[in-house]
């Protein structure tokens, strides 16, 4: 059962096959194998996504100085929009339908800032939601 946290929940549907390195796109198609088939585990803090990333130190992202905060910021922000506790559970096709009707929000808020930009604009999906 994937383990994800609340922007995760939201940005994976726009995952084009880009990431930081081999090991993290390899952990992220994985993952994304795994979310048609079982449910997901909504979590706070480092999450299945995380566990690769070289950003993560000591359960904390040092992406940048703010990074961490900003991230938990930014996962509120998703579970509230979604309607999801961070104890929860969802399914991936039901996901897929919420993140369609907060898109225009989340993008507004989010996307314009956000360093994989580039990478999301490539999936259809993330074009269908503008």
């Amino acid at each position: 059962m994937p383990s994800l946290r609340g922007h995760h929940l939201v940005c994976l549907h726009f995952f084009t096959g880009e990431g930081y390195d081999e090991a993290f796109i390899k952990n992220l198609r994985n993952i994304m194998a795994r979310t048609g088939h079982e449910e997901i585990t909504v979590t706070s803090g480092a999450d299945d996504v995380c566990a690769s990333c070289l950003h993560l130190k000591e359960g904390r992202c040092d992406y940048t100085e703010d990074a961490d905060a900003d991230i938990r910021e930014m996962d509120n922000r998703a579970l509230d929009l979604l309607n999801l506790s961070e104890t929860g559970w969802a399914q991936w096709d039901e996901l897929r339908d919420l993140v369609r009707t907060i898109f225009p929000q989340w993008h507004s808020l989010y996307c314009s800032e956000c360093d994989w930009r580039n990478a999301c604009e490539k999936n259809v999906f993330f074009r269908k939601c503008l």
